[in-house]
């Protein structure tokens, strides 16, 4: 007889995400429905953000619920109908999007403390979007395969240059196909 293994709820997240980047890169999915696909996903699954950051899984997790919720509320606002009819709800959702930024970058200093800044590297990114050139960031954590961040936060910036893992150089992103595509 055959023990089963048991997944857990994060190797349950990271085959979910998995598949969708999978079905994103093979055009099965626009960006815009990637994003809409992983806000459903993540709201089905009903875990909450973690307190603390103790393992790579959590960090991770509370990065992309934040950024997927901020990017999905993003798309929201560009409804048209939505900006006409509820202009009040356009800045509620804006007050939401910039709350999981702050959120994701929160996660993204407490795991990369959690990571003791070992193995990985940052730089800024070539990016098509004005607002977002020589501002946005790659972090590339390289003992996790395909872990990628992203943000624009100066003062994660600075802690690492600190750290001495910031390359002051502009670079294409290792998934430049989805970072430079509007949605």
């Amino acid at each position: 007889m055959h023990d089963r293994i048991r997944k857990t709820t994060f190797d349950l997240f990271f085959e979910e995400r998995e598949a969708l980047i999978f079905k994103y890169k093979k055009g099965d999915l626009s960006k815009r429905e990637f994003i809409e696909e992983h806000y459903y996903y993540i709201t089905r699954m009903d875990l909450k953000p973690f307190q603390k950051i103790d393992s790579f899984e959590k960090g991770i997790y509370n990065y992309q619920y934040h950024n997927v919720i901020a990017k999905y509320n993003q798309l929201r606002m560009r409804d048209k109908k939505l900006m006409e009819k509820h202009p009040e709800l356009i800045r509620e959702l804006d007050a939401k999007v910039n709350f999981h930024y702050r959120k994701k970058d929160d996660a993204i200093r407490q795991l990369l403390r959690y990571l003791d800044y070992n193995n990985m590297e940052a730089y800024y990114i070539k990016a098509k979007s004005d607002f977002l050139d020589n501002k946005l960031i790659e972090i590339l954590l390289h003992d996790y395969e395909g872990v990628i961040l992203h943000t624009i936060n100066p003062g994660i910036v600075e802690e690492l240059k600190e750290e001495g893992v910031f390359q002051p150089v502009r670079k294409r992103s290792r998934i430049d196909d989805y970072v430079n595509k509007k949605y």
